[in-house]
C-alpha cells in the first residue's frame, strides 16, 4: 500500500498541522502548508481512486484546475474529488476544529465510498480520534509509537540499528541536566533540541564559555522560554559538529502494514534560518559520495521501526562528512510523519511515472534518470496580491511550466500563500542535476526576483 500508487479506493486526506503551534506561528503562511498534500490529486489518474481532501479554508479553484491539467481526463477526475472546507482558517489545527463540527463530520462520512484510508500530514491523538469516528484505517504510525519520532527516541532507535550518531544525551529535561551534558561532551559548543521540534525550529546552539552567545533557530526565543519548553517536552543535548564542509542529507522511507520496509528516496536538504537549521527545500538525489551510506543506515532504521509496529511514510535526517576512509553519515533525527521532501518526491513520481532504483538511488523514467530541486520558500513582494491562477498562467507564458512530452519542468505548490504572503513553492524536474538546478534558478529569478 502506497499513497503514490493507489489502484483503487478512497484517500481521505487530512493535512492538519497537528504540531506545536508556538513554532508553527513563526512560519510565514503556515496555514497554506495544508496544501502540501495536494499532489495527491494526481492519484486521480487511476479511474478507481477517489480523493476526499479537507482544508481549513476553501482551496482556490484555479489551484485544483492546475493539478487536474496533469491528468489525462480532468473532467472524470473532478467527479471523483470531494473538497471539504471548514471555512475557519484561523482555528488550528484543522483536525481539532473538525472534531467540534458535527455538520462537517457528517459531510465527510457521506463522502467516503467503499474501501478508504486516511492520510494525515501528522498523526496525533486528534487524527486517531477522527479515524475511529469515521471507521477508517490510518496510514501512519500510531501515537503510542510517537516516542520513536522524538529526538530522544531517535537516539534509542539509532543505537539499536547500529548506525553512527553524534555523541549526546537523551531525555534531558532540566537546566542541570543540560549543564552536566555540556561538561561531558567535547568541543566549544553543543546543540540542544526539543523532542518534538520540527523544521529545525526547536534547536538552540549553546557556547559553553559564554551562554549569552546562545542562538535559537526560532525567532523571539529566549533561554527562559526555551528551557520552559525543555522541562515540559524534553529533549537531547548533542555535540555540535564543527566539521566543514558538513552536508545534510535525508531519507524518505516507507513501511507497509505488512511490515515491509524500503527506502523511497534520498535527498540533500537546503537549510537556512539563524542557525542554518531550518528546512528550506531539497535536491534529489543525495550526492553520490554518501548516498549509499545514507540509504544503508535508513533501511536499517526502518527495519527496527517496522519491528516495533511503525507503518506509513516518514523521514530521517543525517549529517554527512568526509572521514579518512570516505564519507560518513550520522543520524540526526527521525520524523515519524510526512515531511518536507514528501511532496517533491510525490510530484516527481506522479508526473513522470518514474520508479526508484535502490541499486543506484536514482528515479528512472523510461530508462532515463530524473533529478529535481525543490523549495518551499520562493517569496517576493511582487507576487503579493496576485492570484494563483494568474501566477500559473505567467509561468506557462514564460516557459517554466511542465513539459509532459519530456517529463521535465516545474510542479508548483503552496499556491494558496501567494495572495497574502507572496510566497509559493515549486519542484524543478530535469534529466540531469544541472538541468534541474538551472531551471530552479531561472524560475526563482523570473518569479521571485534576484
Amino acid at each position: 500500500m502506497s499513497i503514490f500508487e493507489p489502484g483503487e479506493g478512497t484517500l481521505v486526506v487530512v493535512p492538519s498541522l497537528s504540531l506545536p503551534q508556538d513554532e508553527l506561528r513563526r512560519i510565514t503562511g503556515a496555514r497554506s502548508y495544508e496544501e502540501r498534500l495536494l499532489f495527491l490529486l494526481l492519484t486521480l489518474r487511476e479511474p478507481g481512486v477517489k480523493v476526499v481532501y479537507l482544508s481549513s479554508a476553501p482551496v482556490d479553484p484555479d489551484i485544483v484546475d492546475y493539478y487536474f491539467a496533469f491528468l489525462p481526463d480532468p473532467d472524470d477526475a473532478a467527479k471523483r474529488l470531494t473538497l471539504i472546507s471548514l471555512d475557519d482558517p484561523w482555528s488550528q489545527p484543522l483536525t481539532r476544529t473538525l472534531l467540534d463540527r458535527p455538520d462537517v463530520l457528517e459531510q465527510l462520512r457521506s463522502a467516503i465510498d467503499g474501501d478508504a484510508w486516511m492520510v494525515p500530514f501528522v498523526l496525533s491523538e486528534l487524527e486517531e480520534e477522527l479515524a475511529a469516528l469515521l471507521g477508517v484505517p490510518l496510514y501512519g504510525p500510531a501515537t503510542s509509537l510517537s516516542y520513536y519520532g522524538s529526538k530522544s527516541g531517535s537516539r534509542e532507535v539509532g543505537h539499536e540499528a547500529g548506525v553512527p550518531m553524534a555523541r549526546g544525551f537523551a531525555d534531558v529535561r532540566s537546566v542541570l541536566q543540560v549543564e552536566e551534558a555540556m561538561e561531558a561532551l567535547p568541543g566549544e559548543r553543543v546543540i540542544v533540541k526539543l523532542n518534538d521540534g520540527y523544521s529545525g525550529l526547536g534547536n538552540a546552539v549553546v557556547t559553553k564559555a559564554d551562554r549569552s552567545l546562545t542562538s535559537f533557530s526560532a525567532e523571539g526565543e529566549t533561554w527562559g522560554s526555551f528551557t520552559a519548553k525543555l522541562r515540559e517536552r524534553g529533549g537531547v543535548v548533542e555535540e555540535f559538529i564543527e566539521h566543514r564542509p558538513l552536508y545534510h542529507p535525508s531519507a524518505l522511507v516507507q513501511v507497509t502494514p505488512g511490515g515491509d520496509a524500503r527506502v523511497l528516496a534520498t535527498h540533500d536538504q537546503v537549510l537556512g534560518g539563524p542557525n542554518g537549521h531550518v528546512y528550506q527545500g531539497c535536491t534529489f538525489p543525495a550526492a553520490p559520495e554518501y548516498r549509499a551510506e545514507v540509504g544503508d543506515s535508513a533501511i536499517r532504521i526502518a527495519r527496527v521501526l517496522a519491528e516495533r509496529g511503525v507503518i506509513g511514510l516518514f523521514g530521517m535526517d543525517f549529517f554527512a562528512l568526509k572521514a579518512d576512509a570516505g564519507y560518513a553519515a550520522l543520524l540526526c533525527e527521525i520524523n515519524l510523519r510526512i515531511g518536507g521532501t514528501t511532496h517533491p518526491f510525490g510530484a516527481a513520481v506522479l508526473t513522470t511515472g518514474a520508479k526508484y532504483d535502490s541499486a543506484t538511488g536514482l528515479l528512472m523514467s523510461e530508462n532515463r534518470p530524473k533529478y529535481y530541486t525543490a523549495t518551499d520558500n520562493c517569496a517576493s513582494a511582487c507576487l503579493r496580491g496576485r492570484t494563483p491562477g494568474d501566477v500559473m498562467r505567467t509561468a506557462e507564458r514564460l516557459g517554466i511550466g511542465f513539459d509532459a512530452a519530456r517529463r521535465t519542468g516545474n510542479v508548483f505548490h503552496l499556491l494558496g500563500a501567494i495572495p497574502e504572503h507572496g510566497k509559493l513553492g515549486f519542484t524543478s524536474i530535469g534529466d540531469s542535476r544541472e538541468e534541474a538546478d538551472e531551471l530552479h534558478a531561472l524560475t526563482r529569478r523570473l518569479l521571485c526576483g534576484p
